[in-house]
């Protein structure tokens, strides 16, 4: 039996980058509605993550640029007009109301899930308000802020010899590569599209990674319009090989939705069915996994696609018909979770541009001499705070600790298909 953690915070979906700016957080509480409406939340545990501190954002960051994040806001910006260029806050990476606190809380579930991993007190835990996997040591890049990939795959390397982290969003996911391009103890698997001046330029398939790390930075520069067929005839042999030569202990999946046709800000012709082959392959490999969100900026596909990705997580089937949410309006004219992709973009993959890349990166694998491990040594401590160790608020009856620690009991509320009050004429059904 399979036990999946969720993790989930009811304040996540309400942050506002600004107006016009294509992330949206909100995306966040479309998907979670969807997750609930369908009942996929009876299959797994529930939590409400826990959120991160300073300390744990700069395990990762530098001090001072974590210093900066937690300090400005809106209202005291024009105190902080020689950071912003330094730390590259601005256009694409806004201050905004509630910023840090948006950080604490994405960084703190995948840093929350990835102890959850540790302890073995799941199999597979899943974050959507995470894989913000832009961010670098010094600065914000690509609407992210905090890396929280980084910082969780930190924590796993506690307990794994070899991390393997695997990229499906249409962008590169250079903050993570350049975080460990010279280890070998993470192996980065980035499939995304590359060239024209595409965002963040990096990804080439002759980054390979160096001094220890080389041969373990994987790139898969992609072209417009791929389709399903296409990804997966990369995506599955390269996966392959990947666990293959390199039998990672433990996976995190990166699954931004931008990669799906018709995204907003993506040029890729990807339907959630065949994105979420992609999770389906990977979960197959059995190995203790951390499911992140990332980019996507057309929020009805993105809460589709995570959705439907949820329940393939949970091995379920689940309906075509969207059913009555109190945000349906965003799911029509259709209301179908799997609807058809209408702009669908040329595809300028060929056979022979795929199987060129398929080729390189095989004969990269063959590099890696074995699987590395590592020395024996002390593990470092867990992550403490975790633990709340702070007193209760006497003055505070049912707070929110509390409040999480109480569980409904099976028979609490009943949900069938005739949940209605006496429609039964009075009779107790005993």
């Amino acid at each position: 039996m399979t036990t999946i953690a969720y993790f989930y915070d009811p304040e996540v979906g309400n942050f506002h980058y600004g107006p016009g700016h294509p992330m949206k957080p909100h995306r966040i509480s479309l998907t979670h509605s969807l997750v609930l409406r369908y009942g996929l939340h009876k299959k797994m545990k529930l939590y409400r993550p826990y959120q991160a501190t300073e300390r744990d954002m700069c395990r990762f960051h530098s001090d001072d640029y974590i210093q900066f994040l937690s300090s400005v806001t809106p209202q005291n910006v024009q105190n902080f007009t020689k950071y912003l260029s330094l730390y590259n806050v601005g256009e694409d990476c806004p201050v905004f109301d509630g910023m840090f606190d948006f950080c604490k809380m994405y960084t703190g579930a995948s840093l929350e899930g990835a102890a959850k991993l540790n302890s073995n007190q799941c199999d597979i835990a899943i974050n959507w308000s995470g894989g913000l996997h832009h961010a670098k040591k010094y600065e914000a890049s690509g609407f992210c802020y905090v890396n929280d990939i980084v910082i969780a795959i930190l924590e796993l390397l506690k307990y794994h010899p070899r991390v393997l982290y695997i990229d499906i969003d249409i962008h590169h996911g250079d903050g993570v590569q350049e975080a460990f391009y010279l280890t070998d103890r993470v192996m980065t698997v980035s499939f995304h599209k590359y060239g024209q001046y595409f965002f963040p330029g990096t990804g080439d398939m002759y980054e390979v990674g160096a001094e220890s790390g080389r041969y373990y930075s994987v790139n898969v520069p992609l072209l417009t319009g791929i389709d399903d067929t296409n990804y997966l005839q990369v995506f599955k042999p390269i996966i392959s090989s990947v666990m293959e030569f390199y039998r990672p202990t433990v996976v995190v999946l990166q699954c931004g939705a931008d990669s799906l046709g018709s995204d907003r800000l993506g040029c890729f012709n990807l339907s959630i069915k065949g994105h979420g082959e992609c999770v389906e392959y990977v979960k197959s490999f059995n190995l203790p996994l951390l499911v992140l969100g990332g980019g996507g900026y057309t929020k009805r596909n993105v809460a589709r696609c995570w959705t439907y990705e949820t329940a393939v997580v949970l091995g379920e089937q689940i309906s075509n018909e969207i059913p009555y949410n109190e945000y349906l309006e965003y799911f029509g004219p259709d209301f179908l979770l799997h609807p058809e992709i209408f702009t669908k973009q040329e595809n300028l993959n060929t056979r022979q541009y795929l199987d060129n890349i398929k080729s390189s990166v095989m004969e990269n694998l063959k590099m890696l001499t074995a699987a590395p491990s590592v020395q024996m040594q002390d593990i470092p401590s867990d992550l403490l705070s975790l633990e709340n160790t702070e007193e209760p608020d006497p003055d505070v009856r049912n707070s929110t600790d509390d409040l999480d620690k109480r569980i409904e009991p099976n028979n609490e509320f009943y949900d069938g298909d005739k949940d209605n009050d006496k429609e039964n004429d009075g009779y107790l059904d005993v």
